[in-house]
């Protein structure tokens, strides 16, 4: 998933998945070398490996890229490095044939400063592909001399080894002067120990008033311990006494638990002291998560391709210019060729959103991404508590507000427009399949905001899983636009039921797993699962026969393990998604199937919440086999305990979800809140082109709701290399901008948090540990169907012991009814939301009589009858 950080010179090779990637700059224009090589006589104690580090001797035999030509000055090297370049290589100094001996520890120093203040990129590598770095550095270049130390140890023998300042990347011209360069041998590499803060391990960010509450505390003590809750005023709230768990398999830590769930006085500044250690302060009280909600959705608008990110919706520190709209110096995406032999055409790919770290633009992440941001929008329109409200028209940071359509919605159309684009036009060989993404020819380094992108972009190879990928979150478009945008709606279904037929035409063609310059891969080369994704979105959205057959008939149907794996959810394993669209959204499925469906999410449920329970720090995942983005297959299970939730109000869903809260937002081993904003020691240097802080202080940090991907056992980049050699799995992180590995953010894994996000703000007072109270009202809701209309007759009965007045009757569509007229009753409906009330002579519903009223509609396609009904707030029964 990274689109990874920068080339050291020209290319660096590397894994990605499992598979290889290669990293291109541009290659070193002519070198221009010095005179005669002189050793520097100021060596430290150790083996000097630098030649003329003082430069005492001119120049020989340090060179430089021919744009920034430099000669010795006041003792100094220093070289006139031109305005616009763009990527750091794009301008260097460097000295080659250094020897370094594997296992070797070395201390890299130097002295420079700028005339105007820069970061440059210091490193240590081969002198030839595949330029593999010993050593990578970012370091900040003031206009007084500063000087720097760095100590690393060689993974491998080199004869000839390159040390390569990279000065490029600035707009503006400047001069770098570079003095008193050593790098020496018998240096001891300081042991990284990450600063885990206290041990008193809480959700930084807080607990629901009628929540579970629980932490977990870091001591080798064997016999429990005193713990304290402590109100912000330094008074005594609860006391109690800690569980001994014993030793963490995740983090290798011994630990306690404990609990104070019974606590639930409201109140800010709360802390938890056990043996003399502090927790970090939280809160306890109710809608702590409604601007995580509404932060963790603004992630995509920040990330949109195409269009001026506006001061006015996200704040003078993250606005920009569009990027890639063809002005200079993007090459633009609106006239994108394929990869030379792909295809003689070009396409119009504006649009959409930047994946991940980098300016890459990729169906298969970006299909998963829509469709959750849709499932959450579909799911306030068929779960008990799911609330809309914050959804919807004018309540989220789109420039779109004001048109009639839910906010959400006009995010996910941003992107679902440019998933369509990426369709092979009708008429070109493979007509109807999904180019599989689009990104630069090659690599560009950080930072580099979107609109410097000088990169000519290009179309990659169409493939099965894209193409399917397309054809599912296309589907479920069709029918949550068929109320707000008819013609968008249909756009939407003739894209998806094309590329079904091409994918059925063409099952196994796959993405190149070496197609990684430039981009990532995204290699998956088995697709039973995005088949049985898109044919579940088809066969909910039309009915169609062929698609029920498809599932019915999939091996991975009635395997609860293949469509929910232990692992969680990912772009390369989709069929969960389906599943859960077929469990909560109405289908032709029939009772005996849909039951056979729900039992398999709540049996998936089941495992989560059991491995939650399980766990030290509580968190709903299965082992110790943390690998790339293991928060975002957190958040995944707890979508799918969310969903378990909402089918069957038991509390040992939410709660799990809740104590999977906790775990991202600090209650883990490295009491690391991974979501940016949000606790006292959040994310701040997540790996980002643009939200690039740490590498130039001009540039913002990641905004509010940015959420880290969290602990990799396979620590694939040289910056966790480095620091994290033989971590255990769950302490396999650090907040480093250049850790692409554990530090990246993309869309995949941020729209898995807005889902869990709107699913724990909506969780009422009493949600999750308390029976739902009973219906005091029934409702008899009676239909008469035509081809394109029908006739309603709705009739209330007040089941309780008072009467009601006045009465209010709310009910969702969960399709395209659209009321005409009505009689007996004032409605209003706003897309498949509608609200009745009384007419001037029945105001008043009293204790056992019954009101009536009724309509008249119209409809296309696959109708149902609205199963949930809310009187005055209150959940009725259904006759």
């Amino acid at each position: 998933m990274s689109h990874l950080p920068h080339p050291p010179l020209s290319a660096t090779r590397r894994r990605h998945r499992g598979r290889n990637l290669l990293l291109g700059g541009t290659a070193i224009g002519a070198l221009i070398a010095g005179a005669m090589a002189v050793p520097y006589a100021g060596a430290a104690e150790g083996p000097e490996q630098i030649v003329n580090g003082d430069f005492s001797a001119g120049t020989a035999p340090w060179w430089w890229t021919e744009n920034s030509p430099a000669s010795v000055v006041d003792g100094e090297l220093c070289a006139e490095v031109p305005a616009g370049t763009l990527n750091p290589w794009d301008a260097i100094v460097g000295q080659d044939d250094i020897p370094l001996v594997a296992g070797e520890g070395y201390e890299l120093s130097f002295t420079a400063h700028a005339s105007i203040p820069v970061t440059i990129r210091t490193n240590v590598q081969m002198a030839v592909d595949p330029w593999t770095t010993e050593h990578s550095s970012a370091d900040q270049i003031t206009t007084e001399p500063v000087t720097v130390s760095h100590i690393f140890a060689a993974d491998a023998d080199h004869d000839a080894a390159q040390l390569a300042f990279q000065i490029g990347g600035s707009e503006e011209a400047f001069t770098f002067c570079l003095d008193n360069v050593s790098l020496t041998g018998g240096a001891e590499p300081p042991v990284y120990e990450p600063d885990t803060g206290s041990p008193v391990r809480v959700n930084q960010v807080g607990y629901l008033t009628e929540g579970p509450k629980s932490g977990t505390f870091v001591s080798d003590e064997t016999t429990p311990l005193a713990w304290t809750l402590n109100a912000s005023d330094g008074t005594t709230a609860a006391t109690g006494t800690t569980e001994v768990f014993g030793t963490d398999p995740t983090s290798d830590q011994h630990v306690h638990t404990f609990d104070f769930s019974e606590v639930t006085e409201p109140g800010e500044g709360y802390t938890v002291t056990i043996a003399g250690e502090t927790s970090e302060p939280f809160d306890i009280g109710d809608g702590l998560y409604s601007q995580l909600r509404s932060d963790a959705l603004a992630y995509f608008y920040h990330n949109r391709s195409g269009i001026e990110i506006d001061a006015d919706l996200v704040g003078a520190e993250y606005a920009r210019p569009a990027g890639h709209l063809n002005v200079a110096p993007n090459q633009g995406d609106d006239n994108v060729p394929c990869q030379p032999g792909v295809c003689d055409y070009t396409l119009d790919v504006t649009g959409g959103w930047y994946d991940a770290g980098d300016h890459g633009k990729y169906v298969v992440n970006g299909g998963i991404s829509v469709a959750q941001m849709m499932s959450e929008y579909e799911r306030t329109l068929t779960a008990e508590h799911a609330d809309g409200d914050p959804l919807g028209d004018g309540e989220l940071r789109v420039p779109e507000q004001g048109n009639g359509i839910p906010d959400i919605l006009d995010e996910a159309a941003w992107q679902l427009d440019f998933l369509m684009k990426m369709q092979v036009p009708a008429g070109e060989e493979l007509a109807g399949m999904a180019h599989h993404k689009i990104h630069d020819e090659n690599w560009t380094g950080l930072p580099l905001l979107p609109h410097n992108d000088p990169q000519l972009r290009e179309l990659h190879p169409p493939s099965t899983a894209a193409t399917l990928n397309l054809a599912a979150a296309a589907a479920q478009c069709a029918r949550l636009f068929e109320p707000y945008d008819a013609a968008f709606a249909d756009r939407c279904l003739t894209a998806a039921t094309t590329a079904w037929q091409a994918a059925v035409a063409n099952p196994e063609i796959y993405a190149d797993p070496n197609d990684g310059t430039g981009g990532g891969a995204y290699s998956d080369n088995n697709v039973t699962d995005e088949f049985y994704w898109a044919a579940a979105e088809l066969f909910t959205t039309t009915g169609d026969p062929v698609y029920r057959e498809h599932l019915v008939t999939s091996p991975l149907h009635e395997d609860t393990d293949a469509l929910f794996p232990r692992g969680g959810l990912s772009w390369q394993s989709t069929a969960g998604l389906g599943a859960l669209t077929l469990a909560t959204v109405p289908n032709e499925f029939t009772a005996a199937e849909m039951t056979g469906i729900r039992a398999r999410v709540t049996e998936a449920a089941d495992g989560f919440a059991a491995d939650s329970q399980a766990a030290a720090y509580g968190v709903p995942f299965a082992g110790t086999n943390y690998v790339w983005g293991s928060n975002s297959q957190v958040l995944n299970n707890m979508v799918v305990l969310g969903t378990a939730y909402d089918l069957t109000g038991d509390s040992k869903y939410s709660d799990a979800v809740l104590r999977g809260m906790d775990y991202l937002l600090g209650r883990n081993p490295l009491n690391q809140s991974y979501v940016t904003g949000y606790g006292e020691r959040d994310s701040k240097n997540q790996h980002h082109r643009f939200w690039a802080n740490q590498l130039d202080p001009d540039l913002p940090n990641p905004a509010p709701g940015s959420v880290a991907g969290g602990p990799n056992v396979e620590i694939q980049d040289p910056v966790a290399q480095d620091l994290l050699q033989g971590c255990a799995p769950a302490m396999c992180y650090v907040d480093h901008i250049e850790s692409w590995a554990t530090n990246e953010i993309t869309i995949n894994w941020n729209a898995p948090l807005a889902w869990v996000a709107a699913f724990v703000d909506d969780l009422e007072p009493g949600d999750g540990n308390e029976e739902p109270e009973e219906a005091a009202c029934e409702v008899t809701y009676t239909s008469y169907r035509w081809s394109s209309g029908f006739t309603s007759y709705v009739e209330i009965t007040n089941t309780g012991t008072e009467p009601v007045s006045p009465w209010e009757l709310t009910w969702s569509f969960a399709d395209n009814q659209q009321i005409t007229h009505h009689w007996s009753s004032q409605i209003t409906q706003t897309g498949q939301d509608v609200t009745a009330r009384p007419a001037a002579w029945n105001g008043t519903i009293a204790p056992g009589a019954s009101v009536s009223f009724g309509f008249n509609g119209t409809s296309a396609g696959q109708v149902a009858d609205p199963t949930a009904f809310q009187l005055n707030g209150g959940t009725c029964t259904t006759a």
